[in-house]
C-alpha cells in the first residue's frame, strides 16, 4: 500500500487510511510516470444510461503497477454505488480489466456487488469486459425535476430503520406529523411493513379533508416506485419479497383510490429537502442514522438517476478496515457514519454495552454520556468527525458540491456539533480550497421536524 500521512487521525481509529489521500498519492505516482496510460470505466444500464469516468493509471511495467488494481477496484466500487449499472466496460489496461472481472464475479471478493448490481437491481447478469478506447460508448446521463409540488392536501412519509414518520400538509403547511417506532429489519412477514405504512397514512389522512397525493422516502433502491433492494426488508424471504414487497407501494396506491403516489430513496429526499429549505442547489445530503443515506441535487436543481448509496462506497483503504455486515466489504461509509459506527467506536472507547442492546439505545447512552461530559463519548464524535472530513473531500472528487447537508440521529445534540467542527477542521488543514467552496449545513428545527416528510409529500404532482 502507498504511504499516506494524514494531518489528522481519529483517536479511536488511528489507522484510518483516507481514500482521498491514497488516491491522490497514487495519482502523484501517475503524474511522474512518463508512460502512464489513459484509463476509463464505463457503466451501462438497460435503459440506455451510460456513465463514463476517465482517469490515468501507471504503465504496466512500472515498479508499483500492482497498485493500479487497488486503485481501479476501489474506483469501480465507488462508481457502482454512486451511479449503478450492470454492464462495466474497462478501457486502457486490459490486465486491470481481467483482474476486475475476477474480483467482481460470483466467486470473487465482490460477489455481493455482482449479484446486487446485476439481477437484484437491474434484472440482468453483471459483467465486466475489456473494451478498446475507440469503442467506448459516449456518456448518456439524464436528470429530472422532482418534487416541489405543494398544492392541495398531501401526505408525506419517511421510512427508517428505527421509526416511520408521516405528515399531513395543506398547501405546503404541515397540519399534523407523527413518528412511530418500528423494527423492520428482521421482520419475515411482509404484512408488517405494508400495514405499518398504511397505518401511518391513515393516521395522517384523518387530519385532511381529502388526500390529493402521497409521497414517501425510504432507505433502499426504488425504481419507478418498485422496491428493487432495501435493507428495511432484509428479513422477508425472497419469494415473499417478490410477491408482496416489490410492488407494495402500488398496493398502497390502490388502497388510496389511485391518487398520485411517488416513492424515492431517503437520501434523495434529504437532498431535496435541503435544496428547498436553503433555496439553493448543488446539494449533497448525508443522513447518519440507522445506516448512512446519501442523495444529490444537481447544480440545476434536478434529481439524478444515480443510486447515491454511499453506505457501501469505500472511504477507508486499510486492508483490515471494519467490515460491512451486509456486503462483506471493508472500509465502507456505513461503518463510519451511522449508529453502527457509534456502536463500533463505543466499544473501542470503553463503553460496555450488552451484545443484545439495540443500536438506537446504544446511541442514546452515548448521547447522554456526551451531555454529562464523558471524555469517552467526546472521543467517539471527534473520531467520526475526522473521518467525515476526509470523506467529504473524497465525495468532492465525484460530486459537484456547493452545499453539504448533514442530519440524522447520530448528528443530534453536542455530538453532532463536534462532528461538524472536526470535519471542518480537517477541510481547512488538508483541503483549504474545498473548505472555502463547500458550506456545511444542518437543518433548522422546523426542517428537522417536518423537512423530510414535506419534501417527500412534494414528490408527486397532483391531478387537481
Amino acid at each position: 500500500m502507498l504511504a499516506v500521512q494524514p494531518k489528522a487521525r481519529p483517536s479511536l481509529d488511528p489507522q484510518f487510511l483516507p481514500a482521498v489521500l491514497w488516491n491522490r498519492a497514487y495519482r502523484d505516482l501517475v503524474a511522474r510516470d512518463p508512460a502512464a496510460r489513459p484509463f476509463a470505466i464505463v457503466l451501462a444500464r438497460p435503459d440506455g444510461s451510460v456513465f463514463r469516468h476517465e482517469t490515468r493509471v501507471l504503465s504496466a511495467g512500472h515498479p508499483d503497477a500492482a497498485l493500479t488494481v487497488t486503485y481501479a477496484e476501489r474506483l469501480l466500487k465507488f462508481l457502482l454505488w454512486m451511479k449503478g449499472g450492470p454492464r462495466v466496460l474497462v478501457a486502457g489496461a486490459d490486465e486491470v480489466a481481467r483482474a476486475l472481472r475476477e474480483v467482481y464475479s460470483p466467486t470473487g471478493a465482490r460477489a455481493f456487488d455482482h449479484g446486487f448490481m446485476g439481477e437484484k437491481i437491474f434484472g440482468e447478469t453483471f459483467t465486466v469486459e475489456a473494451c478498446a478506447w475507440e469503442r467506448l460508448p459516449a456518456a448518456v446521463e439524464t436528470s429530472l425535476p422532482m418534487g416541489r409540488h405543494l398544492d392541495g392536501c398531501r401526505i408525506g412519509f419517511d421510512l427508517g430503520g428505527s421509526d416511520r414518520k408521516a405528515a399531513a400538509l395543506i398547501d405546503g403547511e404541515v397540519v399534523y406529523s407523527e413518528e412511530i417506532a418500528w423494527d423492520p429489519y428482521f421482520q419475515k412477514d411482509p404484512g408488517y411493513h405494508l400495514e405499518g405504512v398504511h397505518d401511518s397514512l391513515r393516521r395522517a389522512a384523518a387530519h385532511l379533508p381529502r388526500v390529493d397525493a402521497i409521497g414517501g422516502s425510504a432507505a433502499g433502491v426504488y425504481v419507478n416506485n418498485e422496491v428493487r433492494a432495501a435493507s428495511l426488508f432484509r428479513g422477508v424471504p425472497p419469494e415473499l419479497f417478490e410477491k408482496h414487497v416489490r410492488r407494495m407501494f402500488f398496493t398502497l396506491q390502490a388502497r388510496w383510490g389511485g391518487v398520485p403516489f411517488e416513492v424515492a430513496n431517503d437520501g434523495e429526499v434529504t437532498a431535496l429537502a435541503g435544496s428547498i429549505a436553503m433555496n439553493d442547489n448543488a446539494v449533497l445530503g448525508i443522513s447518519m442514522g440507522t445506516s448512512l443515506a446519501g442523495g444529490y441535487v444537481t447544480p440545476s436543481g434536478n434529481i439524478t438517476t444515480w443510486l447515491n448509496e454511499l453506505a457501501f462506497a469505500p472511504i477507508d483503504f486499510r486492508t483490515d478496515a471494519p467490515r460491512d455486515e451486509w456486503s462483506g466489504d471493508r472500509g465502507c461509509g456505513v461503518q463510519y457514519f451511522s449508529q453502527q459506527a457509534v456502536a463500533r467506536l463505543a466499544a473501542l472507547a470503553g463503553f460496555k454495552f450488552a451484545p443484545t442492546m439495540p443500536l438506537p439505545e446504544q446511541l442514546l447512552e452515548v448521547q447522554q454520556a456526551m451531555q454529562a461530559g464523558d471524555p469517552r463519548a467526546r472521543a467517539i464524535y471527534e473520531s467520526i468527525g475526522v473521518c467525515f472530513g476526509y470523506a467529504i473531500a473524497h465525495y468532492a472528487d465525484f460530486y459537484e458540491i456547493r452545499n453539504l447537508l448533514i442530519l440524522g440521529r447520530v448528528t443530534s445534540g453536542e455530538g453532532g456539533e463536534l462532528i461538524i467542527a472536526r470535519a471542518e477542521a480537517v477541510l481547512r488543514d488538508e483541503f483549504p480550497v474545498l473548505a472555502g467552496r463547500i458550506r456545511i449545513r444542518t437543518p433548522d428545527e422546523k426542517s428537522k421536524r417536518h423537512g423530510q416528510a414535506t419534501a417527500a409529500a412534494s414528490l408527486p404532482a397532483s391531478r387537481r
